[in-house]
């Protein structure tokens, strides 16, 4: 029994709550958000008691959202600006989007007043499909207009028209068409290139694997990159890695030796005492003891190295002012080292972390070619993240 009614507590706190929100939602004249939270209440057990405060709060927010509407699309079409348009058609979609989202609710009892709530419907279809002809006339010709406009800002505004036109109005005249031509008139094309500005040939590997820009997800809806130049395509910016100093070590081999001892057991022996004498247990048996004994191992150590140290630099240009819009350095290090060891004397007198070392034998040393290849992937990550985190257009 205490189980139920702190049940049915706690669901007329929630109720209360919701039926607050919802007589705030009204006063601040957030009708469709009211209507909605009414709705919700209103799911389950739409005709108790408990459920009157919706009823008539859902009433009074349709009431009120209705005129509303219907007031600002008259204020529209008398000020006749074609820009009201999407606003005429939007409101009626609305008002009749509000009429489905209750109907299913229908009837609702007002069970004081012993009647049903009023919700006076209106049949908007013609409203809707009017609104929706002219809409689409506007935004077709208003679109068609801006497209032959060569700023591309411009451009992308009459592309989010289009595509909102072929929302509402799917196969509307060529549209689909326009949308395409929007797209491409739209988007920023930018040209990828190196520079050489260093006394080193950069390898002909590096430079394509750091152009193939279908590797970097760069691409984005506006911007489109592209290494090699295409035909038809009027480029308006471009993206030039500079090469500026290739820096490589000469190969080393250090070597290094080290001396290790340690105490190990080599069997057993008689314990003797101060004297030289036989210590022997109670039984007069000799007592032994471990026969230790210190073993040796000289390490020589070597180390092969040689590292490479590639600087650049990114330039943003704008083709259309010739101008350098910015400029970004870009530096990376690619180090070869291969350790291995090798050792005279008792191999257990090593550390176990020696021993990997003793398995592995001196290997070529990279060609300078490949040395300077080898840095492509770090330049390649800071490239991207150049790009990433500086647009042409800001």
């Amino acid at each position: 029994m205490k189980k139920i009614t702190s049940l049915l507590a706690l669901f007329l706190i929630v109720t209360s709550c919701g039926v607050k929100q919802t007589r705030k939602l009204i006063s601040s004249g957030e009708y469709d958000d009211a209507i909605k939270k009414a709705v919700d209440g209103l799911r389950s057990n739409k005709n108790s008691k408990g459920k009157q405060d919706y009823v008539y709060m859902l009433e009074e927010a349709f009431a009120k959202a209705k005129e509303r509407d219907l007031s600002d699309i008259s204020g529209w079409f008398k000020d006749a600006n074609p820009q009201n348009l999407e606003k005429i058609y939007e409101t009626y979609v609305q008002l009749n989007r509000r009429q489905e989202q209750i109907t299913p609710l229908l009837p609702l009892k007002l069970l004081k007043e012993g009647r049903d709530a009023k919700f006076p419907f209106d049949d908007y279809t013609d409203q809707i499909v009017s609104s929706k002809n002219a809409l689409s006339k506007y935004l077709y010709d208003n679109s068609k207009a801006l497209l032959a406009n060569k700023d591309k800002m411009v451009i992308r505004r009459a592309y989010d028209d289009l595509v909102y036109l072929e929302s509402i109005n799917p196969g509307f005249k060529d549209v689909a068409k326009l949308i395409d031509e929007a797209q491409f008139k739209g988007t920023d094309f930018v040209n990828v290139y190196t520079k050489n500005e260093t006394n080193m040939v950069i390898p002909i590997r590096l430079e394509n694997d750091l152009l193939d820009f279908s590797t970097y997800g760069l691409n984005d809806k506006w911007t489109v990159y592209h290494s090699n130049r295409q035909k038809g395509i009027d480029y308006d910016y471009g993206l030039i890695v500079n090469f500026r100093q290739i820096n490589i070590s000469p190969e080393q081999v250090k070597e290094k030796q080290t001396i290790k001892e340690k105490q190990i057991k080599d069997g057993v022996k008689n314990l003797l005492d101060a004297h030289g004498n036989i210590v022997k247990d109670s039984l007069g048996n000799a007592i032994k003891i471990d026969n230790m004994r210190t073993i040796r191992i000289s390490i020589y150590e070597f180390s092969q190295l040689k590292s490479c140290q590639v600087t650049a630099k990114v330039d943003y240009i704008n083709f259309k002012t010739n101008q350098l819009i910015e400029t970004f350095p870009l530096a990376s290090e690619f180090v070869f080292s291969n350790v291995y060891s090798k050792y005279k004397g008792d191999k257990r007198a090593a550390d176990e972390t020696d021993y990997p070392y003793f398995d592995r034998r001196v290997v070529p040393f990279p060609s300078n070619e490949q040395m300077v290849f080898d840095t492509g992937n770090d330049l390649k990550a800071k490239l991207k993240d150049i790009i990433s985190r500086n647009k042409f257009r800001r």
